[in-house]
């Protein structure tokens, strides 16, 4: 199996737009990845040669040190491809209509 990092940053911003006649509360959720290892290794040498890693592993903890390299090829995030995947959900509550 394939083990996979993946950082979750949420952003919970409720959003209310009361009017008159409705209501409405949306919640942003965003899932932050790191894909493969974009790091240059021959730019020293005028070159262009990456090493392969498909995607980021963390060597350490969240909140330690290790967090932020990596333990397949031991490059710092930063150069892994990041990937953003942000959802809105939206809880809209209809207006409160009476007929006479």
């Amino acid at each position: 199996m394939k083990k996979r990092q993946v950082v979750i940053k949420q952003r919970r911003s409720s959003i209310s737009n009361p009017t008159p006649t409705s209501s409405s509360t949306s919640v942003v959720n965003s899932v932050v990845r790191y894909g493969e290892c974009r790091k240059n290794h021959a730019a020293n040498i005028g070159g262009y040669a990456v090493d392969g890693c498909r995607e980021f592993m963390a060597s350490g903890g969240e909140g330690t040190a290790g967090a932020f390299s990596c333990a397949a090829c031991g490059c710092h995030r930063n150069f892994h491809r990041k990937e953003v995947a942000t959802e809105v959900v939206c809880e809209y509550s209809p207006p409160n209509v009476s007929y006479h």
